[in-house]
């Protein structure tokens, strides 16, 4: 078989049956052997009866989420080809040549692409404002940003891929994210990836749809800043410790003067912040990838992993041993001072130039210390991946 046609399903007993002869229609005229496949996810209504009379084949989904539906479905599909689209009356299911086209010419993912700037066409009333001008947008950049992905559309319903794709993408979410990360797997693995045009029309239910505007688009930007430590970790920890570095390094010098401006021990305590702020959130980067590889979420790189073959947990270990004791030291010499002044008062900023960076490295040494552990931990259960890599 050709294609399969699958549509996740959940009471769309108003629109089904009108998507289901679509769907077999455009199989027919696009001159290839298809099938229809519901995915019902617990449907109360006359859906799965209706998919059975219209031609289809039901699936049923036990566990709920638009994630879990679609999974269930391309895994009992018998087509070499998928297309996946809502039952919603949304998409045309009639006109699928173009998606056909793209896959009999070798590619392993096809978007379809709604919008203006891909291409695409949006039917007056198909799309509320908030979704076209805001949340798909917003969302597209930052999956072409973070993942260059080549997608317009990142969040269209209607798209094609092989099975062999499906199962090199390893897809593991079970709600509205199951979108977003198909396309950024598909764009880290490899995958050969276009966009056709299409067209969004409106709804076709009188009800409301399931897709919750605020709560949905928050997972999707949650699920690309986790799948993405670089940017939610990595590049603002590499900024703020480097800045709060080079303030706590130039103020234990003494203050700094910018005209009618002055730079000291309060400026060198946030510096002291930043640097610390800036050193956890290094760490929760590294944390986070070695996690994301382990779920199979991330794919392993090459690089870090030798960085971190590198690093063992001794080295950490040792680091943050060095750094605690360059912390106690200084204190110890603050502590000598205020001995000699016959433990009375000290010049302020002289005293707090020494205990700042003081305490900052004492911090700094506990952070390696149990960072090392834990990394020592995440790298117990992660020991064949990093094996493979």
């Amino acid at each position: 078989m050709d294609l399969t046609i699958v549509m996740p399903c959940l009471n769309e007993a108003e629109t089904l049956a009108t998507c289901i002869r679509k769907a077999l229609l455009g199989i027919q005229s696009a001159g290839i052997t298809g099938e229809v496949v519901i995915a019902d996810n617990g449907s109360t209504d006359d859906s799965r009866e209706i998919a059975t009379r219209e031609g289809a084949r039901v699936v049923s989904i036990q566990h709920k989420g638009y994630g879990n539906a679609l999974r269930g479905g391309i895994e009992a599909a018998e087509g070499k080809w998928i297309l996946m689209g809502d039952a919603d009356d949304s998409y045309d299911f009639s006109n699928i040549s173009a998606f056909v086209n793209m896959l009999q010419q070798g590619h392993d993912l096809v978007m379809g692409c709604r919008m203006p700037s891909g291409g695409g066409t949006v039917s007056p009333g198909a799309m509320p404002w908030k979704h076209r001008w805001i949340g798909n947008p917003v969302l597209t950049f930052i999956g072409r940003l973070f993942f260059k992905a080549p997608a317009h559309d990142f969040h269209c319903g209607m798209r094609g891929f092989t099975k062999e794709a499906y199962t090199r993408m390893e897809l593991r979410t079970t709600g509205m994210e199951f979108a977003s990360e198909m396309v950024i797997k598909a764009t880290l693995t490899g995958l050969k990836i276009t966009e056709v045009p299409i067209t969004l029309y409106p709804d076709g239910r009188s009800r409301a749809p399931h897709l919750r505007s605020w709560r949905d688009g928050w997972r999707h930007l949650r699920f690309m800043l986790l799948f993405s430590p670089r940017w939610l970790f990595l590049f603002p920890g590499i900024l703020v410790s480097l800045i709060g570095s080079i303030g706590l390094g130039a103020l234990a010098l003494g203050n700094m003067i910018f005209g009618r401006v002055v730079l000291d021990v309060g400026t060198m305590m946030v510096s002291s912040m930043m640097l610390l702020l800036g050193t956890q959130l290094l760490w929760l980067a590294v944390f986070t990838r070695e996690f994301g590889v382990a779920e199979g979420l991330l794919r392993p790189n090459q690089r870090l992993r030798k960085i971190l073959d590198a690093f063992s947990l001794e080295w950490g270990l040792a680091l943050g041993m060095l750094m605690a004791l360059a912390g106690l030291g200084l204190l110890g010499w603050a502590f000598l001072d205020w001995e000699h002044a016959g433990f009375q008062g000290l010049s302020y900023g002289t005293n707090l130039r020494r205990i700042i960076p003081a305490s900052t490295l004492i911090v700094l040494g506990v952070q390696f210390l149990f960072g090392s552990f834990f990394l020592g931990v995440l790298g117990l259960r992660t020991v064949n991946h990093n094996r493979e890599t």
